[in-house]
């Protein structure tokens, strides 16, 4: 970081970080997510301008140039970053067994390295960066719905009498090769199974699109199945 920055080195270092931030942006907005091309533009510059203050405050008038380091300005960029965890945590949901918006919260983070990189002159490390992140955001997108991914899902039964018994629907969703990690069954009255409740957990291409797996669907077809509800 130089001692003094000219006003030209000001305004390349804002339009990198401007451009880098509205293209990691765009990919955001593509995918809808909630923090977008303004989101991640306006917490980029935000960086980049702590990071400049700082670099126009280390030749302060009046002292020594090596004076500087015992103001502790890093103090505002390390601010910064600390504060914007509260940006990233809001865009983090969760819904039912299914968490989102965990990829955003930390692109969010990124861009903020991006500006203080950009802020303090590291024009290289934070072009490299962002090509990086085109990579990361863009190709391994497409790569990961290459690779198997596990999911999840919520099977919920209601009977009529005379019922199936537990051991022939367990049967069932084993031989269609799902893993159960939870199971409820209520009895009414305590010889007749009335609701059952499991969920299950099956590996499958990560492109996968929310639906009633076909495996899944002969449980419809026993006995007493009164009613069929199936989440994911």
């Amino acid at each position: 970081m130089p001692l003094h920055v000219t006003w030209e080195q000001i305004a390349l270092r804002l339009a990198l970080a401007s451009i880098a931030s509205f293209m990691i942006g765009l990919n955001r907005d593509e995918h809808g997510n909630p923090a977008g091309v303004r989101t991640t533009m306006l917490v980029c510059l935000a960086s980049t301008l702590a990071m400049l203050q700082v670099n126009l405050l280390l030749p302060l008038a009046g002292k020594p140039p090596g004076s500087f380091n015992v103001l502790d300005l890093m103090r505002l960029p390390l601010g910064i970053l600390t504060g914007i965890g509260f940006i990233g945590a809001g865009v983090i949901m969760k819904q039912g067994m299914k968490v989102s918006g965990v990829t955003t919260a930390a692109t969010i983070w990124f861009v903020t390295v991006l500006g203080l990189l950009f802020g303090g002159g590291n024009l290289y490390l934070g072009i490299a960066a962002t090509f990086i992140a085109f990579f990361i955001l863009w190709a391994l997108k497409l790569l990961e719905r290459i690779f198997p991914k596990e999911f999840r899902g919520t099977l919920c039964l209601m009977f009529s009498s005379p019922s199936p018994s537990e051991t022939d629907l367990r049967a069932e969703l084993l031989k269609a090769h799902y893993a159960i990690t939870h199971w409820n069954a209520q009895y009414d009255p305590p010889d007749s199974l009335s609701t059952l409740e499991c969920e299950l957990k099956w590996t499958a291409r990560a492109s996968h699109v929310p639906h009633t797996p076909s495996s899944i669907e002969p449980l419809r077809a026993f006995p007493g199945v009164r009613s069929f509800t199936w989440k994911e």
